[in-house]
């Protein structure tokens, strides 16, 4: 195997092999690396800059039955701290939202054993009613296989009735590796891998737009990375042609504070600045039918994800008004709308606001600076 052949199909936006893909995370310099990601992200992103969003990571419950190995956010079932968010929260937090320029809502929670369908068609149609602009960003594939379990319905009844209700998009967590093997270690209560991929698949026969993830640097193998790497590439190339399927792609390393894989089996996220770039830069490269990469700052923190504007990476992400899952294993990272278009300038970009869909913005005339107080 050749790295100036890998090179030339690489050019080409052709669907390098996951054997392809292996040999050049392990034998392409970084710099050749960055320099062919960034010359496929021109072509893709003519425009030059870097998208970022506004928006708030509201959880609905933080009680779930998934058991997740990597998640401190987490409580079981008649736990003292177990909540499920009334509705005053949302209609204070929303409206916090919109007066720090956000529009949209992303919005999750846990496998909780009591919420089915209704509670989330009556939440969406709820808080569509009190803000006819907001944007429902909500729930994910694990969620949407827990609720059809619990209801005894499709994948396609389920995921209609939360469009019909409300929801705009569709967000990409749990996915984690899409490998059953490293699932069953990680995050063996959630979706296998190929149910992710369904839901994510009748979410675009819907024309539901949707984004994928990777959260890797725990149990995962090189080669694992690059089959999930494939299989979010070859869900993509099976959508209709009229939609757009997975808008953004966004890979994340695991945190580990305090997690049961690091108390109880020693995982530790030892992945390093470099290994981080490199997979962004593989990410461009592996996925040529997605157009957007994103750069995980609240993992990585500024400087690695201002390098990852070289490598490929074209969306720096929202600053995240609230956010409390990844947060609590451990990601220190924070923003305000001035600090992350600081940030994207220091790259030598322009800072662009978008919305989810990844249109443009222009930036609110009564935006408020919130406090980072969480």
């Amino acid at each position: 195997m050749e790295l100036a052949e890998i090179y030339e199909r690489a050019s080409r936006f052709a669907f390098l092999t996951v054997e392809e893909g292996e040999y050049l995370y392990h034998h392409a310099p970084l710099t050749e690396l960055m320099q062919i990601a960034d010359t496929l992200r021109r072509q893709q992103v003519p425009h030059g800059k870097v998208t970022w969003i506004i928006d708030r990571n509201l959880n609905t419950t933080n009680v779930c039955i998934a058991n997740c190995k990597f998640c401190n956010f987490y409580r079981i079932p008649g736990h003292a701290e177990a909540y499920i968010t009334d509705i005053e929260t949302y209609e204070r937090k929303i409206s916090e939202t919109f007066r720090y320029g956000g529009e949209q809502l992303l919005l999750q929670g846990g496998h909780h054993p009591d919420l089915g369908l209704d509670y989330y068609t009556q939440l969406f149609r709820e808080l569509k009613k009190r803000f006819p602009l907001l944007k429902l960003h909500a729930l994910g594939p694990p969620e949407v296989a827990h609720i059809c379990k619990l209801e005894k319905k499709s994948h396609h009844e389920v995921l209609k009735a939360l469009k019909d209700a409300g929801l705009d998009s569709l967000p990409g967590p749990g996915a984690e590796i899409l490998i059953d093997r490293v699932r069953r270690l990680i995050s063996k209560g959630k979706c296998g891998s190929q149910e992710w991929l369904d839901i994510m698949h009748e979410a675009h026969k819907l024309n539901l737009t949707t984004s994928a993830t990777m959260m890797f640097g725990h149990v995962e193998t090189v080669t694992e990375r690059m089959e999930h790497l494939v299989k979010i590439r070859e869900v993509q190339a099976r959508k209709p042609d009229n939609v757009k399927g997975f808008i953004a792609f966004i890979p994340w390393t695991f945190q580990d504070v305090d997690t049961l894989l690091a108390r109880i089996r020693g995982v530790h996220n030892l992945t390093t600045a470099e290994e981080y770039i490199r997979m962004i830069a593989l990410s461009r490269i592996m996925l040529p039918n997605i157009k957007n990469i994103q750069a995980s700052w609240l993992t990585v923190g500024k400087d690695v994800a201002q390098l990852c504007l070289h490598a490929g990476a074209n969306d720096f992400g929202s600053i995240m008004i609230e956010e409390n899952v990844v947060s609590a294993a451990g990601a220190p990272h924070r923003f305000t709308y001035k600090g992350i278009q600081e940030a994207i300038t220091e790259a030598g970009f322009e800072p662009q606001l978008r919305n989810q869909q990844y249109e443009f913005r222009e930036i609110p005339a009564t935006i408020e600076e919130q406090v980072i107080n969480y």
